[in-house]
């Protein structure tokens, strides 16, 4: 009897061992994550964002280029890049004129404002129970790398390799154009609603500094307001010898320029160097600054990039 009992034992033993374990009922809960954003708010995630609302098209553009694409449920009325970014749901945005009750309706898990968003706008937000982490703009394509790592960490993602292959396109154009002793003088055209005295890009934007890192000198750069109004006379002045057009998307064309009056005495005119130009890879502090890099310098100097 005492050795049918040991058998029986010994049996029920081996039968456990070899049985699938069973998995647990919970699962690993995500770690949550708090960051101090660029007005210096603390914002603490529970888990990684899947669902994300972006009120600017530079903020788009970045989700898009660190892999956060198919996170993002809500954008601003002018996020048009990536092409795929126009079938996502629009929140608003023309004019300021964000629709909070479409952005609550959306269920996000994180709003992503922009510099060009009023902190007041944050705090509405915040204030409907909603976490929003605001990113500041950059001042340098540095300081555009760090962006791009940030919202690359706050959305789950990797974005080492894409800020290498940017630093490689950037170092590339540095290669040729840092040797130069001259520069070409640019006038970059934002808006010609009056073009006796059209805006432009003046001291501490990014107009001005690709200008200078493509082997330009921008003639708005003496100004001392960032978007100045500058009169056909300062125009004439600086005899500039390129003239681009970042208002082209708005019906701008050179024959038009060529067309007003004084501006013919301009080398720029007189030579035809008018380049309609796309100005969101200007205005838009995100990796497609590199692309604006790029051109303006194939634009400037198109010896060294054939």
């Amino acid at each position: 009897m005492l050795r049918k009992t040991l058998i029986l034992t010994l049996l029920l033993a081996l039968l456990t061992a070899c049985a699938p374990q069973t998995a647990p009922t919970t699962a690993p809960v995500e770690q949550s994550m708090t960051y101090t954003d660029s007005l210096g708010r603390t914002v603490t995630l529970e888990a990684t964002p899947q669902r994300i609302v972006s009120l600017a098209p530079s903020n788009t553009e970045i989700l898009f280029a660190v892999g956060a694409g198919s996170q993002v449920v809500g954008r601003d009325e002018f996020s048009d890049y990536p092409p795929e970014a126009s079938s996502i749901d629009s929140i608003g945005g023309s004019f300021g004129e964000y629709n909070a009750e479409a952005i609550l309706a959306l269920e996000p898990d994180l709003v992503l404002a922009a510099e060009i968003n009023p902190p007041e706008l944050v705090q509405q937000l915040e204030d409907l129970g909603l976490t929003v982490y605001y990113l500041g703009n950059p001042t340098s394509l540095e300081g555009m790398y760090t962006n791009l790592e940030t919202v690359a960490q706050l959305t789950g993602h990797d974005a080492s390799g894409l800020v290498d292959s940017l630093k490689a396109r950037v170092a590339a154009v540095d290669e040729k154009i840092m040797p130069l002793s001259s520069r070409i003088p640019v006038f970059y055209e934002i808006d010609a609603t009056d073009p006796s005295k059209p805006w432009t890009y003046g001291p501490g934007t990014f107009g001005d500094l690709l200008i200078s890192r493509a082997g330009g000198y921008n003639i708005g750069s003496i100004a001392s307001d960032p978007y100045p109004q500058i009169s056909i006379e300062q125009v004439v002045a600086a005899n500039p010898s390129v003239i681009i057009l970042g208002d082209s998307m708005w019906g701008v064309t050179a024959d038009s320029v060529k067309e007003r009056p004084g501006w013919e005495t301009i080398p720029a005119v007189q030579s035809d160097s008018i380049f309609p130009f796309d100005d969101n890879l200007v205005s838009r502090p995100g990796p497609r600054l590199v692309d604006g890099l790029e051109q303006l310098a194939k634009l400037l100097r198109p010896g060294l990039f054939e």
